[in-house]
């Protein structure tokens, strides 16, 4: 793995944003889907690691490890060659070294509660979302606005802000690839050429997100 404590830290607001940024690129997502629905089903099942916030989503890894694993590593996965449209967006299209990369996915009426990403890691990579399955119903947060990301589309997250996500469908997992890239001049045009101003403040997800966090506080510190 690249020795990241070398590199310097990012500013993702000025790379980024606030919030989430949609870059000019997209993938087929009928493709994707296909690729994503014929995994074996043995796959899932678990968090691949994850826990904290992501503990109610199932995790496939296909570059490196959780990070509660501790493994520098950045190998590439075997599940990863089973899902050619979206190994060619990470290892190809997309201008930069890929780093950390996983296939998420979220259950039907949970949530990921808001919070901000930290550490030495983090603090010099660059976070890219991709939706695979997703609803209307489906809400990224992010620094108190809420975005929608559409099948195929890419998404630059600033997970430096606070942000987090809401499946309130009440049957469809939310699926996404994840992944975290080295900044480069190539993915800072990119970057520059992204939608920006897409998100939409809604004062009661806000709401929501806050009594989510206050209830997790309150579990935290009550007597045991």
């Amino acid at each position: 793995m690249h020795d990241l404590a070398s590199l310097p830290e990012i500013d993702k607001f000025e790379w980024i944003g606030a919030g989430c940024a949609r870059l000019p690129i997209a993938v087929d997502a009928l493709q994707v889907r296909a690729e994503v629905d014929a995994l074996p089903a043995e796959l899932w099942g678990s968090r691949g690691g994850r826990g904290g916030v992501h503990d109610r989503a199932e995790a496939i890894w296909l570059r490196g490890y959780a990070p509660a694993e501790r493994r520098p590593e950045i190998d590439e996965r075997e599940p990863f060659a089973r899902l050619p449209t979206l190994r060619r967006l990470v290892m190809e299209t997309i201008p930069a070294t890929p780093l950390r990369c996983v296939l998420a996915r979220l259950a039907a009426g949970a949530v990921v509660p808001a919070h901000a990403d930290s550490g030495a890691y983090f603090v010099r990579t660059l976070r890219f979302h991709v939706a695979v399955t997703t609803s209307p119903a489906v809400t990224m947060y992010a620094d108190g606005h809420v975005y929608h990301m559409a099948p195929g589309e890419v998404w630059a997250l600033n997970n430096a802000a606070i942000h987090g996500v809401l499946n309130d469908d009440p049957a469809l997992p939310r699926t996404h690839l994840i992944v975290d890239f080295l900044p480069s001049g190539p993915l800072r045009e990119l970057l520059d050429r992204a939608d920006r101003g897409l998100g939409v403040p809604v004062p009661e997800v806000t709401a929501r997100f806050e009594a989510i966090y206050r209830a997790g506080l309150a579990q935290e510190t009550a007597p045991r």
